[in-house]
Order: structure tokens, then sequence, then C-alpha cells
């Protein structure tokens, strides 16, 4: 036990024999190169290595056995409302796969700020670290990217949803394409990933990257969806895949009784006011093999009637668009 005589006595000299030097090993003396640090860290158990996301190559001549063409699209705009809101800036990446969703090579990128009517605003400015001096006088090369999007069979953006909208207002070359959602058509959360965010993504794949920049995300996003984590048998990219080939239903919910809005409201179905060109319902969109099931639903507990509430079918084509 320490007497309070302790804390008034002499301190005892510090000595180097005392001192606990941290070993400090030059790594060129040994011929340690980063990797093998980093896998040495990463082997503790105690260590998380994050590595610099390096950009695949473009390839002028690709690898045979691949013989459909993807584009990965990010944009940065003025806003959220494609009707009122502009482009800033455009980044796609075309590559190659096969029909078993195997991701093939890199055979071209574009990037491309675009000056909008109004002033980007401050608030998107600080998300984007696009100014307005990086967009005066610039604009997008339609010929180059047309030149990239027209042979697509595929466009992959992380949240189509908000994506197509804007592209389809900027250009007709991609009206007439299947889109998939990287957000909503991979099931993350049972791949082991703890959110659908990029950032989420790429940070638990082992990688960092200069975010919100487009060309830097499309890159992110690729190597994200090509990668097999341990456990599962495919990459992302296949079950991607898998799902823009599968055909979707829309179901409208019009007339449905007021008191039954809580039910239809925890079942997923969504509000629309007929502001965005759908009919003024609840509505949900559903696998078209579930169909049935959710029609017995709404004529048995929702409508309580032989109702017969509007249907849409959708495939890749038609998905993802503002309406």
């Amino acid at each position: 036990m320490t007497s309070q005589l302790d804390f008034f006595a002499a301190p005892v000299p510090v000595t180097k024999e005392r001192v606990a030097r941290p070993q400090v090993i030059a790594k060129d003396a040994v011929g340690i190169d980063d990797e093998t640090m980093a896998h040495h860290l990463e082997t503790t158990g105690n260590y998380r290595i994050l590595r610099k996301l390096q950009p695949r190559p473009i390839v002028k001549y690709p690898h045979p056995g691949f013989p459909r063409r993807g584009i990965i699209l990010d944009t940065e705009t003025t806003g959220l409302n494609y009707r009122t809101d502009e482009i800033i800036e455009i980044g796609v990446i075309a590559f190659t796969f096969n029909d078993a969703g195997e991701l093939g090579d890199v055979t071209g990128v574009y990037g491309g700020l675009r000056q909008p009517a109004i002033a980007i605003p401050a608030d998107i400015s600080r998300l984007t670290g696009i100014t307005n001096d990086m967009v005066a006088d610039q604009a997008i090369d339609t010929v180059l990217l047309n030149a990239l999007i027209e042979p697509a069979d595929l466009i992959i953006a992380h949240n189509a949803g908000f994506d197509r909208p804007f592209c389809e207002a900027f250009s007709p070359v991609f009206v007439h394409k299947a889109w998939a959602c990287s957000v909503s058509e991979i099931g993350w959360s049972a791949r082991g990933f703890e959110g659908s965010k990029l950032g989420y993504l790429i940070g638990q794949s082992g990688y960092f990257h200069d975010c919100h920049r487009a060309v830097d995300d499309c890159f992110a996003l690729l190597e994200v969806l090509g990668q097999v984590r341990p456990s599962m048998v495919t990459a992302p990219f296949a079950e991607l895949y898998q799902a823009s080939q599968r055909s979707r239903v829309r179901i409208y919910a019009e007339n449905s009784p007021f008191d039954m809005k809580d039910h239809l409201k925890a079942r997923g179905y969504r509000w629309s006011d007929g502001s965005d060109g759908r009919p003024k319902s609840w509505w949900i969109e559903l696998p078209e093999e579930t169909l049935k099931g959710e029609m017995h639903f709404l004529r048995t507990e929702i409508y309580r009637w032989d109702a017969d509430p509007p249907v849409k079918y959708l495939t890749a084509f038609d998905r993802f668009r503002a309406n």
C-alpha cells in the first residue's frame, strides 16, 4: 500500500534501462513492403486495413467470353428535383460482362462537368466539392457520352430512381435503356454489409476512395459489385443482373378505405398524391410472382370485396422512371 509520505519522496531518476522504448523497424532495412505490413496488422485481429482503391485499367481489346456491355453511371446535380434541377457532373464507366453475371474489362470512361442555368447552391458545393468556378463554361461532351451509352445492354446507378429521371431529362439516349439499381436490387445485409450507402460498401470491402466525384464513385461501385466476399458464392453484380431480368408489378390500391391506410403502410405501401404522374393512391412494387398473393391480401384484408386495383407490369426498361 502506498503511504501518504510516498507522494513527497524524492523522484526516482529515470534511466535508459527503466524506459520502455518502442521498437521501430525501418522497413527498408528488413525488406518489408507496405502490403506485408498491412497483412501482419490484419492477422493480429486488432486492426482493419483500408487500401486506397486503384481504378481498373481501361483496355482496348477486352477478353473474349464477355459479350454484354454494361454502364455504371453517377450524376451530381443542383438539387433533388429532376424537373427543376440540373446535372452538373456525370461520370460513366463502360465494362463487359457475361450472362452468368461475371465482370470482364473496363472498356471506356467519361467524366464531364456542366454549367447549369442557375448558380450551384452552397450546400451542393459542400456536398460534392463542385463549385461555380469549376463548371464555368463547361459542357458535357454528348458525342463521347453517347458513344458509351448507345451500345449498353444495362445501365447501373446507385439509386437509379434518382439518376434515371435526371439522365432522361438530359438526353434521349437514356430513355430506351434497361436500368438496374445497385441499392434496391441487391440484398446487401444478407451479404454482410451494415448499410447500402456507397461509403459503407466500399469501406467494408476494404477500400477508401475520393467520394462524391462521379467517376471516382463509379469505379468504387464497380469494385464492390465485382468482389466475392467470404461465405458468398457469387459477386453482387451477378445478383443485380439476375434481378434486372425479372419482371415486377406495381399495384395501385386506388379507392382503398381510409381507415386501412395504416395497414397498407405497415405492409410497405407508399402514398402518391398524383403529382408524379402515378394514380392518387397507396402503391407498392413487388416481384411478379407475388401478384396473386398480394391481390388476395387486398381483396380480403383491405377492400373486403372482389376489387380489381390497377396493376402495371415493369421490366428493367420501365423501372426507375419518374412515373
